[in-house]
């Protein structure tokens, strides 16, 4: 089976366990924000790894800066919606912990990945 470029980057792999992790998470929310802030939530963790893999499929750097722009905007999106998730009460505060450290580490890799783009 063929093995796609975007399924080598470390960034993916981590966007992908974080996707699933909010997943897990938000299956402890009340019921009433199943149309809310969990499905916000769950989009937006989905969108970060989406994006990365669409980046590596655009021909110009240009382009694939510019999904990697979109990822990073999503994973600052998905924190947004953590620290309300805190504050009402909805997330523990470990989980709100390793959403916050997995979200910083990504969006370090993907500022990197899009400032490499940006330079050639």
């Amino acid at each position: 089976m063929h093995t796609y470029s975007f399924e080598k980057l470390e960034v993916w792999k981590e966007a992908i366990k974080l996707a699933t992790n909010v997943y897990n998470y938000t299956k402890e929310f009340p019921n009433e924000e199943k149309f809310g802030l969990i499905s916000q939530m769950r989009r937006c963790s989905v969108s970060v790894s989406s994006n990365i893999a669409e980046g590596t499929a655009r021909l110009t750097n240009k382009d694939k800066a510019h999904f990697m722009t979109v990822a990073y905007s999503s994973a600052l999106e998905l924190l947004n919606q953590t620290i309300i998730s805190k504050e009402l009460e909805f997330i523990s505060e470990e989980n709100y912990k390793n959403i916050r450290f997995e979200v910083e580490s990504i969006t370090n890799k993907i500022n990197a990945l899009r400032n490499n783009f940006l330079k050639t």
